[in-house]
């Protein structure tokens, strides 16, 4: 196999870079500038089969143009929307993804970003780091409960049906807003997100990516939310209409975000910074070493896989 070329598009975790190594010819496009890349993979085309990708770095149409033999790509993430799947398609390339093993992490991390939102979790830290506590007590920043908070759920799969659950453990009644009613639970179902977010507390999003669920948060479902509502994105950026979502904030019209994924990754609005009802993370909610071994297994068993010609063990085309 170590004639079978692969490249990866972004230093996504050690494991993964070795186990590929030890197996394949791989080629980091992270070192290379553009014009590099591009004499590479010329040089290289005919060797190279697969690319590896990830949430933050997919693969365009240009870049499968250059690559004419390429088959598979497999990607170390649940969402795919950085890949040209009309390309893919086109070009009869297989896609595989890392669903499942995902779940429990993000669904973790949701519950965090809302406990550490309404307790104030980072702002108490720092007041005790900086060494404020000393000088003066903390007893007027109060925060708020998490226990007993109205829960609304937009898209109700794999990872939202494990925030619900996870909700429920704190006396949270839960509603959701997703396509369709789904049928194996009791929780409360609106047919648009709008009214979801007039009748809860604290907002999850927790639905893929599509051009119908890009900017669904807007303002309008922002203003439905309400002064005293919470919203929660560990979906993708482009949920969320980022400029509404700051505006909303500084405004007062909406009462405190907790948000791991934004519209243009690593950038994230300088205005967010001084807010104290705001958590700001940088895009990990699948970053355990648990669950980044699994993604990383997966994707190279879906490599040998395809290369044995078997089965994919999780296609999206």
């Amino acid at each position: 196999m170590n004639q079978i070329g692969v490249l990866m598009t972004y230093p996504m975790f050690t494991h993964l870079e070795k186990e590929l190594e030890n197996r394949y010819k791989l080629f980091r496009q992270w070192t290379l500038q553009e014009h590099e890349l591009e004499h590479l993979l010329e040089q290289n085309a005919h060797m190279i089969k697969a690319v590896v990708a990830c949430a933050e770095v997919g693969i365009n149409k240009k870049m499968i143009n250059l690559l004419p033999r390429l088959e598979i790509v497999a990607t170390f993430s649940v969402g795919y929307d950085k890949i040209d799947l009309n390309k893919c398609i086109e070009n009869d390339i297989k896609v595989t993804n890392t669903p499942d093993v995902v779940t429990e992490d993000v669904a973790d991390l949701a519950i965090a970003l809302a406990l550490s939102t309404l307790r104030k979790i980072c702002v108490c830290d720092g007041f005790v780091r900086k060494g404020l506590w000393k000088i003066g007590d903390f007893s007027s920043n109060v925060s708020f409960k998490f226990t007993g908070k109205s829960v609304g759920i937009v898209g109700l799969g794999r990872i939202g049906s494990a925030i619900a659950k996870r909700a429920e453990a704190f006396n949270c009644p839960v509603s959701y807003y997703s396509r369709s009613r789904k049928l194996n639970n009791n929780y409360k179902y609106y047919t648009n997100i709008i009214d979801l977010a007039a009748n809860c507390q604290i907002l999850f999003v927790a639905c893929s990516l599509t051009e119908e669920t890009r900017y669904i948060v807007n303002r309008d479902v922002l203003n439905a939310l309400g002064r005293e509502g919470i919203l929660i994105n560990i979906g993708r950026g482009l949920h969320v209409e980022e400029s509404e979502l700051v505006s909303a904030l500084l405004e007062g019209r909406l009462g405190g975000a907790g948000i791991d994924v934004f519209e243009n990754e690593p950038d994230v609005p300088d205005q967010l910074f001084g807010l104290d009802n705001v958590v700001l993370l940088p895009h990990v909610g699948t970053s355990t070493m648990e669950t980044c071994t699994e993604m990383a297994n997966l994707v190279i068993k879906n490599l040998e896989a395809h290369f044995k010609n078997g089965p994919l063990l999780t296609p999206v085309l």
